[in-house]
């Protein structure tokens, strides 16, 4: 029956968890008039995109990649740019980022760093799925507060003006 009505273009949704790899994200995304990283600056682009990250940085897809049971995000990472004149092109150029702070970052590229990637998993959003919890915070030992507060590291905490501006945050009045 189930092969009919899919047959008739009907969607079935078939018994069991199920599991799909959401990829090819884009790269950068315009936000306020500029382009941002869609996932981190280091991540790498798709290798038949390479090139539109000098030439068209918005039209390229990243190496990230998000993992998702049965509608919830339970992982996510990426491929990471392991060639130091890319990764300078992207902060500088693309982003417009002061690469200083960062120098170390390039300067172990220059070593020759391989290929490389990750990704995080999220085992609070696993247990909180498989225990049909109503909120992932009642499977976290120690959830934030609704406000983002951390009750046990007093988090977070007042940052310089230095900083603000490094990570482009506006400073709450």
């Amino acid at each position: 029956m189930a092969d009919r009505l899919e047959a008739s273009g009907v969607a079935v949704r078939r018994a069991g968890p199920h599991l799909v790899w959401v990829v090819d994200f884009p790269l950068f995304v315009e936000e306020e008039g500029r382009l941002v990283s869609a996932h981190h600056p280091f991540t790498r682009p798709h290798q038949e995109d390479e090139h539109l990250v000098h030439s068209n940085p918005s039209e390229a897809r990243s190496q990230h990649f998000d993992l998702v049971l049965d509608g919830w995000e339970i992982g996510g990472g990426s491929m990471r740019i392991h060639e130091p004149a890319l990764q300078r092109h992207v902060l500088e150029t693309v982003l417009g980022e002061d690469t200083a702070p960062l120098q170390h970052l390039l300067d172990a590229l220059a070593s020759g760093a391989p290929p490389h990637g990750g990704i995080a998993l999220g085992l609070d959003r696993l247990v909180a799925l498989v225990c049909g919890a109503q909120s992932i915070r009642d499977v976290i030992a120690f959830p934030k507060t609704s406000d983002g507060r951390d009750l046990m590291a007093d988090a977070p905490s007042d940052i310089s003006r230095e900083e603000y501006d490094l990570y482009h945050l506006t400073k709450p009045s």
